[in-house]
Order: C-alpha cells, then structure tokens, then sequence
C-alpha cells in the first residue's frame, strides 16, 4: 500500500487537527460511517412499524452486522488491488440503494427479499474506516502525529454509537420509519463523497504485489491470532450493550440502555485523548498487552452488582483503556501486515471486533436473565483478548526495535513470505 504523492504535512507542536486535510477525513468518515450505528434501529422500527415480529427484526439486524463483518475484509482486498475511489464509491452507492430501497418491501410479507436487501447493505458497506487508517501514514508523515491522529480516530469511533440510535429514533418519531432509513443512506453516501473528494484519498494508489496468496494478511501467523484476540474484545462490547438493556428493564431506568454505551464510549474518548497527546514508555506490543490487561481490570467492578448510576460510572473505566488496546493493535497490524495488504488487514481487524460484537450480543442475550453472568461477560471477553495476546507475543512483537509507539517497516518486513 503505497501513494505516488504524500501531502508533507509539517511537523511541530501544532495539535494533529490543525493539519491539513485531518479534520476532513475523520469528519467524512465519521459522518459516513454511521449508517453502522443507524441502520439495525432503523431496520428494527421499519419492521415494527410494518407489523412484523421482533424475532424477524432482530435476524435482520444480526444479518446486516454478520454480513458487514464478512464484507469488509472483501472490499479491503479489492482497495489493496484497485484503489480507494473506485471500490468504495461502488459500496456506497450499492449500501445506500439497498437501504432506500428497503422501506418499499414489506419485511412481514416478503421476508426473503428484506433479507436479501439486507444482506447486500451489509456487505457493501464501504470500508471507510479501514481506508481512513491506511491514509494516515500519507497524511501525517510523522510516526508520531500518525499515532495521535489513529487514537484521536479510534476514540471518536465510539461517537458513531452514541449519536447513531437516538438520531434515527428521533427522525422515526418525525417522519417515520422509511424516511428515516433513506436518511441514513444519504449520511452515508455524504460522509463517503467527504472522503473521497479528499487530495489524498484521491491521490492514494495500491502497489501491485503478485503472488500475494488467497490469504493475503491471515498468512501472517502474527497477524491471525491479533485478529483472534481483538474478537474477544469486540466480545466485551457487543455482552456490555445486552447488560445495559438488562440494567435498564432491572432498575426500570429506560435510559440506563443508552447511559452505559455513552459512558464506555465517553471513557474511549477521554482516554484516545490522553494516549495521543504524549509518548508512552515501551514498544508497541508491550503497550498493546498492557493496555489489554488494564481494559479487563476495568470490567471487574461490575461483577460486584452496583446499582444504576454506579454502574453507569464504572463503564467509563474500561473505556478508558480501550483506544489505547485498539490503537497499538492498529499498529501491530500497520508493521506486520505483508506489503500490498495493509487495508485488508486493517479491514480484518475491524471484523474480528464485530464478529465478536455479534457473538457477545448473542451469548448475553440468552444470559440476560442471570444477572451476575451477564455482568461477567464483558470482563470474561476482554479476559480471553489478554489471554491470547499473552500467547501470541512472540508472534506479534514488531521487526526491530520499535519503541515509543513508533513503527517501521524495515527490510524484514519487505521480505517477510
């Protein structure tokens, strides 16, 4: 993965925001991006309002995040070969036609269809998320403003989440289901024009490498168990969110199921702040298991069985730690992954987290009756996450000595078969 022109971005104390094209790209890609934290609320109160079942929404809802998971690693593949402007312009105008075209069927009636629908939202879902981490380097030249740029963008990932569902329940309440969801597709379809307008999105070429295999980034050993180890962590997430909704029906507080997300993601936030804005001691691997094992001490409390406002609060403390775990991973993944496949592996980890959601979610559901097991879930996921990268640290350590959150590719990492 490589561009034939890099923006010089100039260095200096000026804060990472200030540079040129910055503020566009995480704003683009935000904005474009939430369709993921809108649409399954919107399939959800599309399906309701046309009298079908919550079992059926919910399948649909599981569909569109199963199916977005297995796509992103496809079209990351099809970025590394063809570039970012054709393959994700050609995703968003398919995601965007399929969720405008949703409300015209009846999900009660022609299930099939609706699923079908779907399935192919999902799938082509644009990868702008692992083509914004890919653009980073060709942005910010500077190892360092590139790992405050990639925690300042992992921690205001979280935002989509927050702001995505009570905007379109706000909009379903307006103008109802339907207009709701073609709302979400012009989000979509706006934040991904944002991108792909951009000098260095435009500009941004791949470098044709034969021979790369059928397997492309997975060949890496390394690479394959991070991938495992980072499900565990989108495990955590996705059994934290059913907790919420367990804790709000429990306490009869309906807002505690949007109060406790908020305050993981506000954690994240506060936490890719801190990350970002000074040099931490050790490699990036070191920092990556550290912030693993401080991220599975922060769900502990909440075995204890606080109360609402209490649970609510110790939320926050994982989240403190989770931009940090994600931003050395994004790393590991930067320096490890073969030359030519740097956006599918980016891509691969971003479903790994949510093929973990998805089983978390599934698994708390089922549990959400047992309080103490379903509050154990989160910390049992981030527990694994640890265990794994524990195991793998060899595997994963980064080729020479990459120390203060910096990394390079050096010969090593050229030659690696």
């Amino acid at each position: 993965m490589t561009t034939n022109n890099r923006p010089t971005a100039p260095s200096g104390s000026r804060p990472v925001l200030a540079h040129p094209h910055v503020a566009r790209l995480l704003l683009g890609t935000l904005v474009g991006r939430l369709p993921s934290g809108m649409a399954p609320v919107a399939i959800l109160l599309l399906v309701a309002d046309q009298g079908g079942s919550l079992s059926l929404g919910g399948s649909l809802c599981a569909l569109y995040g199963l199916a977005s998971a297995v796509g992103q690693p496809l079209l990351g593949r099809m970025v590394d070969r063809r570039g970012q402007t054709l393959v994700t312009s050609t995703a968003v105008f398919l995601t965007s036609a399929c969720l405008v075209l949703l409300p015209l069927v009846d999900a009660a009636v022609q299930p099939g269809v609706a699923a079908g629908l779907v399935a192919l939202a999902g799938l082509s879902t644009p990868p702008l998320e692992a083509g914004l981490r890919a653009l980073w380097p060709h942005v910010l030249p500077d190892p360092e403003r590139q790992r405050a740029a990639l925690a300042l963008d992992t921690g205001a990932q979280g935002l989509i989440y927050v702001a995505g569902p009570p905007l379109v329940v706000a909009l379903a309440a307006v103008t109802g289901p339907g207009p709701a969801m073609t709302t979400t597709a012009v989000l979509g379809l706006i934040g991904a024009v944002i991108v792909l307008t951009a000098s260095p999105s435009r500009n941004w070429t791949p470098v044709p490498v034969p021979g790369s295999g059928a397997f492309g980034p997975l060949r890496h050993r390394g690479l394959l168990l991070l991938f495992v180890a980072l499900t565990g962590t989108g495990f955590a997430l996705g059994a934290m969110n059913v907790w919420a909704v367990a804790m709000a029906d429990r306490y009869e507080v309906g807002l505690l199921s949007g109060l406790i997300p908020a305050a993981l993601s506000t954690g994240s936030l506060v936490g890719g702040l801190l990350y970002g804005r000074r040099t931490w001691p050790g490699c990036v691997t070191t920092q990556l298991t550290v912030a693993a094992a401080a991220f599975a001490a922060g769900w502990l409390p909440l075995m204890t069985g606080p109360g609402p406002m209490t649970a609510t609060a110790f939320t926050a403390l994982p989240g403190l730690f989770l931009t940090a775990l994600i931003t050395s991973a994004f790393l590991t993944v930067d320096a490890l992954a073969p030359v030519g496949t740097t956006t599918e592996a980016y891509a691969w980890l971003i479903a790994s987290i949510g093929t973990g959601q998805s089983a978390g979610t599934a698994l708390a559901g089922a549990l959400a009756t047992q309080p103490f097991s379903c509050s154990a879930l989160p910390a049992a996921g981030a527990v694994a996450c640890l265990a794994v990268l524990i195991g793998a640290r060899r595997k994963i350590a980064l080729p020479g000595a990459v120390r203060r959150g910096r990394h390079r590719r050096g010969p090593a990492h050229a030659a690696r078969p």
